[in-house]
């Protein structure tokens, strides 16, 4: 059973064309909006830095792993916003190594701030066919779409988003990616794999409760054309204004019949001004939960304070 399941992550997930969820997935997404959305650049007035690791899946081997960095800051008087993700997915045989930039123009609208954004990314693609652990269970060279050796190519794209937000509520919709890019590695002009079209939308409000203490109801959909519909759903607690604590609830899953992809707890501290520090653990719920022990993430964020007399403002979540 288990090399059935390796084989299936290598190969039919990969390589075959499947209208399905291609995009890294976060639990703590609250905390890297830009990865997502290229309009929210700039928006927590101060240049931020956000340092995210995702081990999905442990226990199971060839399962996802993802590391991503990503930068942003305001230009112009806070009207423009810049920023860059950085970030590598590796599952099974295959690497994605993607490099974005971000650019956001933005005006106040109402009691808050909307900004409009545009990016443009260059995709570094490889897989190593050569990996033992297909020699017994792939046919290599008996399928053009499974190659031998490694193999590796760049595709370039570019997305568009937008993002509001005031003191207490944030909005966003983004398609980071427009283009149906081929992603397999076959010399013929048929697309056995490629990219498909994502969209995301992004909502959270800040509720106070009483004093020192806010509740956080936040969620993120996630659609791609031909695939399941799937949500994140986030509930969490502020308490000081530095220290959260929450639950999660991941739509997806891998059947028509599942519960869920995954129940999802997470804290969060704001150690000083300039440092927050977040983990999260994903239970999985979708029938892969007998094969795995769940999920960690953890999250690092340091915002410089701007120039002398200047305010700083914290972006913690909004």
């Amino acid at each position: 059973m288990k090399n059935v399941l390796i084989t299936l992550l290598f190969v039919f997930g990969f390589t075959l064309v499947l209208n399905a969820q291609q995009e890294h997935q976060y639990t703590q997404w609250m905390y890297n909006k830009l990865g997502y959305n290229p309009a929210y650049a700039g928006s927590s007035f101060n240049p931020c830095i956000t340092g995210l690791y995702r081990n999905q899946w442990l226990g199971l081997e060839g399962s996802p792993e993802t590391q991503a960095l990503s930068f942003d800051m305001p230009l112009s008087n806070d009207r423009v916003g810049v920023g860059v993700n950085l970030y590598r997915n590796a599952v099974g045989i295959t690497d994605l190594i993607s490099l974005d930039g971000a650019y956001a123009y933005r005006f106040q609208l109402g009691n808050g701030y909307l900004g409009l954004g545009v990016q443009a990314s260059l995709r570094y693609w490889s897989q190593d066919y050569s990996d033992p652990r297909l020699s017994s269970t792939v046919p290599i060279g008996q399928d053009q779409a499974i190659q031998s050796g490694e193999v590796n190519k760049y595709v370039p794209d570019f997305g568009a988003g937008l993002y509001y937000n005031t003191e207490r509520f944030y909005f966003g919709v983004s398609v980071p990616r427009f283009l149906n890019n081929k992603i397999d590695f076959d010399d013929t002009d048929v697309k056995i794999g490629k990219e498909t079209q994502h969209a995301f939308l992004m909502a959270g409000y800040k509720l106070k409760l009483k004093e020192n203490l806010d509740l956080l109801p936040q969620l993120l959909f996630k659609y791609a054309a031909n695939a399941p519909f799937d949500v994140d759903l986030n509930l969490s607690v502020l308490i000081q204004d530095k220290y959260s604590a929450g639950l999660s609830y991941r739509l997806g899953g891998s059947s028509p019949d599942s519960i869920g992809e995954s129940l999802d707890l997470l804290i969060g501290a704001q150690f000083t001004n300039n440092v927050f520090a977040g983990v999260s653990w994903d239970f999985t719920l979708s029938e892969i939960k007998d094969f795995n022990d769940g999920t960690l993430e953890i999250a690092l964020r340091y915002c410089f304070e701007q120039s002398e007399g200047e305010e700083f403002q914290n972006p913690r979540f909004f």
